[in-house]
């Protein structure tokens, strides 16, 4: 019914809206993922694979990624290379991108991404500029630090 109200209060709705949405802590921002089982590295790591098997079973590369801050996945994602043509649609881009949407900014601070398979160096960059300060990789979960992008 919101077409019918006129176009002055329309735009006052909507633009509160989006400042109601601007305030939401991160685990609001996070609605619509499913979260882990357990707060462990081993728990994002099991479902940074099952976003591999999503990209498998899409006909994309087999990598996943998620994106964890406090305790709560605030974005995750697939491999996009394949199926949407996009040679930087790594899955660690993609679940980056998906939290920054979630949280409403560029800076994932506070954050850890984990990913199927030790991220390359454009999607190491990625999380250098996003803020996110650590990376957990691989089945075993190997903890690779904070990023550089020098040596």
């Amino acid at each position: 019914m919101i077409d019918s109200v006129n176009p002055i209060r329309r735009r006052m709705m909507l633009a509160l809206a989006a400042l109601a949405a601007a305030g939401r802590p991160a685990r609001a921002a996070a609605g619509g993922i499913r979260q882990a089982a357990g707060k462990s590295d081993k728990a994002y790591i099991e479902r940074a694979f099952e976003m591999r098997q999503h990209a498998i079973a899409s006909g994309d590369q087999a990598f996943g990624a998620v994106v964890v801050r406090d305790g709560v996945i605030v974005g995750q994602a697939p491999s996009r290379v394949v199926t949407a043509g996009d040679p930087t649609a790594h899955a660690e881009m993609e679940a980056i991108r998906d939290a920054a949407r979630r949280l409403g900014g560029r800076d994932l601070g506070g954050c850890t991404l984990y990913s199927s398979s030790p991220p390359c160096p454009m999607c190491e960059a990625a999380a250098y500029w996003a803020g996110i300060g650590d990376m957990v990789y691989g089945r075993d979960a190997t903890r690779a630090g904070t990023q550089r992008l020098c040596g």
